[in-house]
C-alpha cells in the first residue's frame, strides 16, 4: 500500500482534531501549524473530510473544525477512504473481477488477505486510539514483529 501525502496529511489532521475537547472549534491555520500541513492543501483535505462527514466546519469569526462525530468512531480506514479510496485495489478492479486464470488464479487470493489484513488494522484502530497512544493489542504486536524483523536486517525502509 502507498498513502498519498494527501491521505497522510488528512490523518494526522483528524488525530490532531481528535486532541480537543468536545465543541471546540480549530482554525485551518492552527490545525495547518500544529501539524505541520500547507495551509492550502489542509483546506481542500477538509473540504473532502467535510463532504464524507467526517467533520464539520463552522462559518465566521469564532468558526473553524471539528470531527462529526466521537473519534473513537472514526476508523483510521475512514479517513483513508475518504480521501484515496479503496484500501487495497488493483488497477481499480473489483477483486472478483480480475482477470486471472492458470497459474495466477489464487492471486486474487493474495489481494483479499491483503485486504483483510489491511482492513484488520486500519478499522479497528481509531482517531482516539492514536491520539491516546494506545492502540488495540493487535497493532502493537504487528508493530513489534515489524520492528523485530527491521532490526534484524539492519534496515527500516520497507
Amino acid at each position: 500500500m502507498r498513502m498519498s501525502a494527501k491521505a497522510e496529511y488528512a490523518v494526522r489532521a483528524m488525530v490532531q482534531l481528535a486532541t480537543v475537547d468536545d465543541g471546540t472549534l480549530v482554525k485551518t491555520d492552527d490545525l495547518a501549524k500544529a501539524q505541520g500541513i500547507p495551509p492550502q492543501f489542509l483546506v481542500d483535505i477538509l473540504s473532502d473530510l467535510r463532504t464524507d462527514r467526517l467533520v464539520k466546519s463552522h462559518r465566521g469569526r469564532d468558526g473553524g473544525y471539528e470531527l462529526a462525530r466521537a473519534a473513537a468512531d472514526i476508523s483510521i480506514a475512514d479517513v483513508l477512504r475518504c480521501i484515496d479510496g479503496p484500501l487495497a485495489s488493483v488497477r481499480d478492479i473489483g477483486l472478483g473481477d480480475l482477470p486471472y486464470s492458470g497459474p495466477t488464479a489464487s492471486l486474487t487470493d493474495v489481494w483479499r488477505a491483503l485486504r483483510a489484513s489491511m482492513r484488520s488494522v486500519l478499522e479497528q484502530t481509531t482517531l482516539a486510539d492514536v491520539a491516546a497512544g494506545a492502540l488495540p493489542e493487535h497493532v502493537c504486536v504487528l508493530a513489534d514483529d515489524y520492528r523485530r524483523q527491521e532490526g534484524a536486517r539492519g534496515h527500516s525502509d520497507d
